[in-house]
C-alpha cells in the first residue's frame, strides 16, 4: 500500500504559481539524471550586413524606358542599401553610447576614488591628532623647554639678521 501512495503522490500535477516554482522544477529535472550533460545554446551572433557593391553592372532606375521587370530589381537594390544605411546608423549609435557609459564609469571611479583619499587624509590626521594630545600629557615638561629654547633660538637669528643688517649698511 505504501507503493501506491508514494505513486499517487509522484502522479500529482505540480502547479507553478510563480519563477521559483519553475527554477525549482527545472532543477529538480537536471538532478534526476547528473551524468547527463546540459547543453547550452551559443549566445546570439552580431548582425552584419554585406559590404556595398564595388561596381554594379545593371545601372537603372525607375525612369522610362527602364522595362517592367527592372523596377523590381531597382526597388530591391533600393531596400538593401536603405537597411545597410540603418544598420551603419544603429551601430554607430550603440557605439556612442557605449562610450559614453564607459566614460560615465571611469568618472564616476574617479570621483570615488577622490572622495576615499580625502576622507583617508582625514581620518590619518584625526589619528595623528589623537596621538599627539594622548603624547602631549606625558611630555608637557619636554614641550616647555623646547618652547624655550625654541624662543632662544629665535633671538639668536634675529641677532645674525642685524649683525648683518648692520655689515651691509
Amino acid at each position: 500500500m505504501s507503493d501506491k501512495e508514494s505513486k499517487n503522490e509522484e502522479k500529482k500535477p505540480i502547479v507553478i504559481k510563480n519563477a521559483t516554482d519553475l527554477q525549482r522544477l527545472k532543477l529538480e529535472k537536471l538532478m534526476k539524471n547528473p551524468e547527463k550533460p546540459v547543453i547550452l545554446p551559443d549566445p546570439p551572433k552580431q548582425k552584419s550586413l554585406a559590404a556595398p557593391p564595388d561596381f554594379v553592372r545593371n545601372v537603372m532606375g525607375s525612369s522610362a524606358g527602364a522595362g517592367s521587370g527592372e523596377f523590381h530589381v531597382y526597388r530591391h537594390l533600393r531596400r538593401k542599401e536603405y537597411a545597410r544605411q540603418k544598420f551603419i546608423q544603429e551601430k554607430s549609435e550603440k557605439e556612442k553610447l557605449d562610450d559614453e557609459y564607459h566614460r560615465k564609469i571611469e568618472e564616476n571611479r574617479k570621483a570615488a576614488e577622490e572622495r576615499t583619499a580625502k576622507k583617508r587624509s582625514r581620518r590619518l590626521k584625526k589619528k595623528k591628532n589623537a596621538r599627539a594630545k594622548v603624547k602631549k600629557p606625558n611630555s608637557s615638561q619636554q614641550q616647555t623647554t623646547s618652547s624655550l629654547s625654541d624662543s632662544s633660538s629665535e633671538d639668536e637669528n634675529n641677532k645674525t639678521d642685524e649683525n648683518v643688517n648692520k655689515v651691509t649698511n
